[in-house]
């Protein structure tokens, strides 16, 4: 399979994980959406100056493993650094690739109005333009994956997704009693 190919099935993947995690998963709980940084206490709205700093890990890590805990939406969420910067992701196994949001894409260094959005991703809201990039690592706990391939979104995504061109160099990931283990 050519990288084109991967590519676009990724963005099909993808385009699938925006429908459940935008339109399906809110209206499977009576209670009100909150917002993820409540859940995991996420870096996102820390005052100038302080994103700069390292994403705490999100639950405890041993050696070479972390643990996330189910939060109460459902999900799962990771503070995670990429590129040494404070990143807040929600895991998503149906996702075939990391995505970005323009935001984290902008947290990170990059210049998202530079990238090359010529991937179509195909979503139930319609069709985004995404743009490949490669990541140098993302480090959750003492789990670090280095030269990680990811897509910036222009739009169309709310929360940056940890996909599978993350979670398939893992030596394993486990779902265990409202648990995700991430082992190296």
């Amino acid at each position: 399979m050519k990288l084109p190919d991967i590519l676009a099935a990724a963005a099909v993947a993808l385009g699938c994980a925006f429908v459940i995690s935008e339109m399906i998963a809110p209206k499977m709980t009576s209670e009100p959406a909150r917002e993820p940084a409540e859940a995991s206490g996420a870096d996102r709205d820390r005052p100038a100056g302080e994103a700069d700093r390292p994403a705490p890990p999100s639950a405890y890590s041993a050696a070479n493993a972390a643990l996330l805990k189910l939060e109460d939406d459902g999900h799962y969420w990771a503070n995670a650094e990429v590129d040494g910067r404070a990143i807040e992701f929600m895991v998503d196994t149906g996702a075939s690739t990391v995505a970005l949001t323009y935001q984290d894409a902008l947290r990170i260094g990059l210049d998202p109005d530079q990238l090359d959005y010529s991937w179509r991703i195909r979503t139930a809201g319609g069709e985004v333009m995404g743009a490949s990039v490669l990541l140098s690592s993302i480090r959750i706990g003492r789990v670090e994956i280095d030269d990680v391939e990811a897509m910036v979104l222009r739009d169309g995504l709310s929360q940056s997704l940890l996909g599978m061109t993350f979670l398939r160099e893992l030596e394993s990931y486990e779902f265990r009693k409202g648990n995700l283990i991430l082992r190296q």
